[in-house]
């Protein structure tokens, strides 16, 4: 109960939050009392996740690769809820192709998606949190970033560039009260990674073979970590990455 009122008058943003992961994160800030702002492109998930969280829950359709909409987006949801105390940056794409048939706009998409709307959407947020001098970012970035994983090229460039921008953002950023860190999740039972390794054996296994735990996380676990670090219970930890993976990353 106790969370519930300290984290009731609490805003917080989360991109990519009517699935997957995002979903997660939306649903426990939702459950701990955090009015909470779903930004997505898929209408239909979006009003999903809007009835299934109910009145806490406020959603956007926007897509983020649309850089030059993101300042006046921001103005709009600092207008109607006067502050912005947590921005999660959980949306992103992925593509997977062997490194030579990649082409130059293919990597530029993944680029703009994940890393220069993240950074906009961030900048913009962080003007809001300034005056308060007080806020809390964490950006999601992947074990793509921790290690080489075949055909990815894109997707693992954003990610590293999300883990570096992390660093970057909390030495400028915590000076001023504002707290930046990133989950990097591991191998996650979602829709999307569960049908990509039931379709996959070999790659399944090799999966579990090297994560010590044994088994897939579940979105809880990622989410559990981003509520950690958008509480007041981590509010001496600023630029680190956490990684949920069961021990993948340490695994052999």
């Amino acid at each position: 109960m106790n969370e519930n009122t300290a984290s009731a008058q609490k805003v917080a943003i989360v991109t990519g939050g009517a699935s997957g992961l995002g979903y997660a994160i939306a649903e426990k800030f939702v459950n701990s009392g955090i009015r909470t702002i779903v930004i997505g492109r898929n209408e239909e998930k979006l009003n999903a996740a809007k009835e299934a969280f109910g009145a806490l829950c406020s959603t956007i359709s926007f897509d983020l690769s649309n850089l030059q909409g993101i300042p006046e987006l921001v103005e709009s949801i600092a207008k109607e809820y006067g502050q912005i105390d947590i921005l999660v940056n959980n949306a992103g794409i992925n593509m997977k192709k062997p490194f030579t048939e990649v082409t130059d706009d293919e990597f530029q998409r993944i680029i703009l998606t994940n890393v220069n709307a993240v950074f906009a959407l961030s900048r913009e947020v962080v003007k809001v949190m300034l005056p308060r001098k007080k806020g809390a970012i964490v950006n999601i970035s992947s074990m793509a970033s921790q290690y080489g994983i075949p055909k990815v090229i894109a997707y693992t460039a954003s990610k590293s560039a999300i883990e570096g921008m992390t660093r970057a953002m909390a030495v400028d950023l915590s000076p001023e009260g504002i707290r930046v860190n990133c989950v990097a999740p591991g191998f996650i039972a979602t829709d999307m990674s569960a049908k990509a390794l039931n379709n996959d054996p070999e790659r399944k296994n090799k999966v579990l073979s090297r994560t010590p735990m044994g088994h897939l996380g579940e979105p809880a676990d990622v989410a559990e970590a981003v509520h950690y670090f958008a509480s007041d219970a981590a509010k001496y930890v600023t630029g680190t990455v956490l990684t949920v993976d069961g021990g993948n990353s340490i695994g052999f």
